[in-house]
């Protein structure tokens, strides 16, 4: 069966079911029901429900329970179907994959295919995209190529953050919570009119603070990795000089000082992919690293300012962000001690030649396990600028044709220090500059009043450049152009239940990698990757507006894949393009209120991707058990990944929630909240091993306590990873089998109020 007769057959059977379910609803009325979710797919507010894309959104409740502990960005993984998350840098340059789509490339300077948008502002840089986030109102997931309207690097989709944004009336809130090592947050925000009918503002704070809690048991003290203290905030002025003209003003800064990425030498035995003795979660033994110090800071501004002339509005958004850090790390995540030193109990050791430079003698004992060399390195970030300037102008909606188009400009610069072990190699700084303009234009037209379509166009204009500081012969400068395209169509089978369709085309411009200056290589290259999207689905309110069910079954091909070949045993980090990669699969979102005081919610997807390349072959790691066929090029044995799914794009994810409430009084309640998600089976690489295929991983979350029923306070205990889950996130594969893992187990109390 062909990928597009899957796709047609299930969309068959999800419209058949659908449509069933809308005849079937005839329900008692019940004063339960689910909330109208408003989204900005379309740069247009609309409701869910209306909008030809598959779009999840997670509003404030939700995103609540699962920042209580103090966790960042990445705690949105596997909390909507088909987004994924994994970072190797700590808290500073989270990687994001949508469908199975993303970029495992662990350089400050990578490209990735999913585009993080703050408050209207691109986040270009992968540390822009650790930017914190609080005081929130929603955020918003966009599965699938969104070329038209937002632009290049969104061939996978995009992750948006929508603030909270200044009103005339007074509103403030804010939640606290202490819980397990410390771990301390604050998040809040106070605002309303300052001259009533002109001149509004806001004012939004973040504080989160963590203990450390993990002992490196060969440095002095106990628990000396592992915290953080996290600093943000935000300023919003909103000038309303008449009806026509609004002007937003936003200025906002991050100081982030904590422990980068600890990383766990060989927990993983070869043959196995489970945790093995040598982990323990609260402990290391690290001979390097310099404490995993990471220290970032930064902070933005933007002007929104929209004019209504009638009939039509002119939006101007100009920005501008500055960002500066970096994290230094034990790469091996283990040790090297002179021979014969004693090796904790428990724990495996080895014997090698590890300080530099080699001898060929071996001289020191390793542990945990056997470790080839001792790695340190440090990359930093400097002078990042980018620049964004947007025009648009949209009609408005009141006729049955409304379109929208405007003009696109970004510019960034910075630089990139990396740091070898020991000072060897030497440091290698880079400077990388990046140019891009867009003119595009979209148009959707109601023919009927069920029926709407919407195309729309976009030319694109990317170049990079790269200077390698200490060799000019060695920089590169590599530049594309793209028409990006969609057409969509939504028809209403029924009140409340429409079918859609979306085929849309994407690109992600070209990419320098060059991270391997630093370790005696040139830079690498990667040509643009340009997608296909073919997209069905349907958006369903049932049970008398108790139940809301939305699915989408989806097919894309990308010409050109982007590839980064991480590590392996040469320690490369290489830009290849595979000929295509191919992906196929469905997703569900659910939200029910099946009686008053209960709401539930639940999402599902699979996904299933494959690289299509019979000649690309890359390196493997050092000490694991490869199952692909391999092949020797120039000396070296690589892996042939032709079919392999895309690395860290799970198969299967999923996501429940339950919020159960008794009340107390006329105002009180007693309530119970838990969300659990679970993570199928994930190829961390582009090659596949036994050890780094990950298994099926869930984590839960709990939280109990009592509110108002007007929302005005809430006092509760709460837990993450409640069942204190030894989850593998990542590995390391170039020196051993190294992994690191996720957050552990945080039980705590917290309190909210608004007012």
């Amino acid at each position: 069966m062909t990928t597009l007769n899957r796709l047609l057959g299930a969309t068959a059977v999800a419209i058949w079911l659908g449509a069933a379910s809308a005849a079937a609803q005839e329900a008692t009325p019940d004063p339960g029901r689910i909330d109208v979710i408003i989204v900005n797919a379309q740069q247009r507010d609309e409701n869910l429900q209306d909008v030809p894309i598959s779009v999840a959104a997670l509003t404030e409740d939700k995103l609540d329970a699962l920042f209580t502990g103090g966790e960042d960005v990445l705690a949105l993984a596997t909390r909507v179907p088909g987004l994924y998350a994994e970072s190797s840098n700590g808290r500073a340059a989270p990687r994001f994959y949508i469908r199975g789509l993303g970029n495992t490339d662990f350089d400050l300077a990578a490209s990735q295919p999913v585009s993080v948008i703050m408050d209207d502002v691109v986040m270009e840089n992968v540390t822009l995209k650790s930017t914190p986030i609080f005081d929130l109102d929603q955020v918003e997931v966009y599965r699938g190529p969104q070329g038209t309207l937002f632009g290049r690097n969104t061939t996978a989709g995009i992750v948006r953050f929508r603030s909270a944004r200044p009103t005339d009336d007074f509103e403030a809130r804010a939640s606290a919570s202490y819980g397990s090592y410390g771990s301390a947050s604050f998040d809040g925000g106070v605002g309303g009119a300052l001259i009533d009918g002109l001149l509004s503002g806001r004012a939004s704070l973040l504080v989160q603070h963590r203990d450390d809690w993990i002992d490196d048991a060969n440095r002095p003290g106990d628990d000396n990795l592992g915290g953080h203290d996290e600093l943000a905030g935000r300023v919003q002025l909103l000038f309303t000089p008449s009806d026509q003209l609004d002007v937003l003003l936003n200025v906002h800064g991050r100081d982030l000082d904590g422990t980068s990425a600890v990383f766990r030498a060989n927990v993983l035995t070869p043959g196995s992919n489970g945790l093995n003795g040598n982990y323990d979660r609260e402990r290391v033994y690290y001979d390097q690293g310099g404490g995993n110090n990471q220290e970032y800071k930064g902070w933005g501004t933007s002007a929104n300012v929209s004019y209504d002339f009638g009939g039509m509005t002119l939006t101007s958004i100009s920005a501008y962000e500055t960002n500066e850090g970096f994290s230094r790390g034990d790469i091996d995540g283990g040790a090297c001690a002179p021979l014969g030193s004693a090796v904790p109990a428990g724990l495996t050791s080895g014997a090698t030649d590890c300080f530099f430079p080699f001898s060929g003698v071996n001289d020191a004992v390793t542990y945990p396990g056997f470790l080839p060399f001792a790695s340190d390195t440090q990359d930093s970030i400097d002078d990042l600028k980018q620049a964004t300037q947007e025009f648009r102008l949209a009609s408005d909606t009141s006729g049955p044709l409304s379109w929208q188009g405007g003009l696109y400009y970004f510019d960034s610069s910075f630089q990139v220090t990396t740091v070898g072990p020991s000072g060897f190699p030497p440091a290698a700084t880079l400077e990388h500059e990046n140019t891009s303009w867009a003119v595009y234009g979209q148009a959707s037209y109601a023919f009927t009043d069920r029926f709407t379509a919407t195309g729309g166009l976009r030319y694109t204009d990317d170049e990079k450049r790269l200077s390698v500081l200490a060799n000019a012969a060695q920089n590169r400068e590599i530049s594309d152009d793209h028409v990006s395209w969609e057409l969509s169509g939504i028809y209403d089978l029924a009140p409340q239940f429409s079918v859609y369709g979306r085929i849309a085309d994407g690109f992600r411009g070209p990419s320098i990698q060059g991270r391997d200056v630093a370790f005696f290589a040139d830079p690498s290259l990667a040509r643009s990757e340009t997608i296909l999207s073919l997209e069905a689905g349907w958006k369903s309110t049932l049970a008398s507006d108790r139940l809301r069910l939305n699915g989408a079954v989806y097919t894309y091909t990308v010409e050109d894949l982007q590839l980064t070949a991480v590590g392996g045993a040469a320690n490369t980090v290489q830009l290849v393009n595979a000929d295509e990669g191919e992906a196929y699969g469905f997703e569900l979102d659910a939200e029910f209120v099946p009686v008053e005081n209960l709401i539930l919610t639940g999402g599902f997807s699979y996904t299933h991707s494959e690289l299509k390349d019979a000649g690309l072959a890359v390196g493997i790691c050092a000490q694991c058990t490869v199952t692909d066929s391999t092949v020797v090029l120039g000396g070296v044995r690589r892996a042939l990944i032709d079919g392999n799914p895309f690395p860290n794009a799970p198969e299967i994810i999923a996501d429940v929630t339950a919020r159960y409430s008794v009340p107390v009084g006329a105002d009180g309640e007693f309530f119970a909240f838990t969300d659990w998600a679970y993570q199928g089976e994930t190829n961390l690489f582009l090659y596949q091993s036994m050890e780094f295929m990950t298994d099926d991983q869930f984590e839960g979350g709990l939280k109990l306590g009592y509110a108002r029923t007007d929302g005005s306070w809430e006092a509760a205990i709460f837990a993450r990873n409640i069942t204190d889950e030894d989850n593998i996130k990542g590995g390391i594969d170039f020196n051993n089998n190294t992994a690191f893992v996720n957050e552990p187990r945080i039980i705590g109390v917290s309190l909210k109020a608004s007012l």
